[in-house]
């Protein structure tokens, strides 16, 4: 079923802390069918390397299969194994730096752990694929972060790199993310969290940006 990539905010994904391998991957399939999303993000939070390395074993192929990114956020070396489509660098601006010198041209080389405006031109100046403002793991409030926000519209006004802001843990908050002109808004608890519907999430998500996300010009 092909169908044209929306020209407004669109989702970013990012697995959670917990969960079986296979568990996630079958949540992951769910959350892939009901509608558009970008690219998955698969933080390592504090997995060790071997558990993190069965996770995205599980996950990366359930993404790809569905024409999705698949990011690493964590032991680079993982990345290369699993052949994923990027990498996500919190560490500053010098292992951006030394990640972009190593796999631009080959994977996305993302950057994240902004915490200010001029943390965040530091990574730019690296030449990183996207900026994400936000923290995996701490969308545990129904609301978008303000801090997150106002560097989102800041950067998405000034700056031609793309971002991600990272949304709450209500769908709802995707209507402020997108308000910001940021090109992509990351959800993780509002689709992985303890009685959620991955599906239901999904579509609610894009129903939403579908109706409350302004349209990008066309380049």
């Amino acid at each position: 079923m092909a169908e044209m990539t929306p020209q407004r905010c669109r989702l970013v994904l990012a697995t959670p802390s917990t969960g079986a391998p296979g568990d996630l991957a079958r949540a992951l399939e769910a959350a892939l069918a009901a509608g558009d999303v970008a690219s998955v993000v698969i933080p390592q939070y504090e997995m060790d390397d071997t558990a993190f390395q069965a996770l995205a074993e599980a996950l990366v192929p359930v993404a790809q299969a569905r024409g999705v990114a698949a990011v690493i956020a964590g032991d680079s070396r993982v990345a290369g194994r699993v052949k994923a489509d990027g990498i996500h660098v919190e560490g500053g601006a010098r292992e951006l730096a030394e990640a972009v010198e190593r796999h631009a041209g080959r994977i996305m080389v993302g950057a994240g752990g902004a915490k200010t405006r001029d943390d965040a031109l530091e990574l730019g100046d690296e030449q990183p694929d996207y900026i994400f403002f936000g923290r995996f793991g701490f969308d545990n409030k129904p609301e978008a972060h303000s801090r997150n926000l106002s560097l989102g519209r800041w950067w998405a006004e000034m700056i031609s790199i793309p971002c991600i802001v990272m949304a709450g843990s209500d769908i709802a908050s995707l209507a402020d993310v997108a308000a910001t002109g940021a090109e992509f808004a990351l959800i993780s608890e509002a689709v992985f969290g303890e009685g959620r519907d991955p599906a239901a999430a999904v579509a609610a998500a894009n129903a939403l940006l579908d109706e409350r996300a302004p349209r990008f010009e066309a380049a």
